[in-house]
């Protein structure tokens, strides 16, 4: 193919978007409807297999500490999120593919800021910041008047 019918075929495909987000409600659903949504958008990036998995892990547990920070600012500001759920905003998340990595994050409107647990051995959560740490390449927060994200990422090829 020539180099101008080269640039006008690229120029006619589509691209695919490289950076989707979502709103989800702030409750237990959250996590589940998040991977499914992920998934989804890994496949139309061709990216399957172990990163695939480890990023639906990551982006689980991501999504689930902004849940939990999103019900404590609710119960915070008076609202009992047992009996109100949904009482939080919403919950974010965004997927982006740049060159060579794959960006996870989790975004909410709950102050603190998120801190690895020291989960004994019979407890049944504590440990999902130090599964991130353990399975991502790079993950970190950033803060912004909105609230903070809680992104990882993972190297892809």
């Amino acid at each position: 193919m020539s180099a101008r019918a080269r640039s006008v075929a690229e120029q006619a495909t589509p691209k695919r978007p490289r950076e989707v987000e979502y709103r989800l409600a702030p409750d237990r659903r959250s996590a589940g409807l998040a991977r499914a949504a992920l998934r989804g958008q890994l496949a139309e990036w061709s990216i399957h297999g172990e990163v695939a998995a480890v990023a639906e892990l990551l982006l689980s547990e991501l999504v689930a500490n902004a849940v939990e920070a999103e019900a404590e600012a609710a119960a915070a500001a008076g609202a009992a999120a047992e009996e109100e759920p949904g009482a939080g905003q919403d919950v974010g998340v965004r997927f982006a593919l740049g060159p060579g990595r794959l960006l996870v994050a989790a975004v909410d409107g709950g102050g603190g800021w998120p801190v690895p647990n020291r989960a004994r051995e019979d407890d049944e959560c504590g440990r999902g910041l130090a599964v991130v740490g353990a399975l991502a390449d790079a993950w970190g927060v950033t803060v912004d008047a909105a609230g903070k994200t809680v992104w990882a990422e993972l190297a892809v090829l």
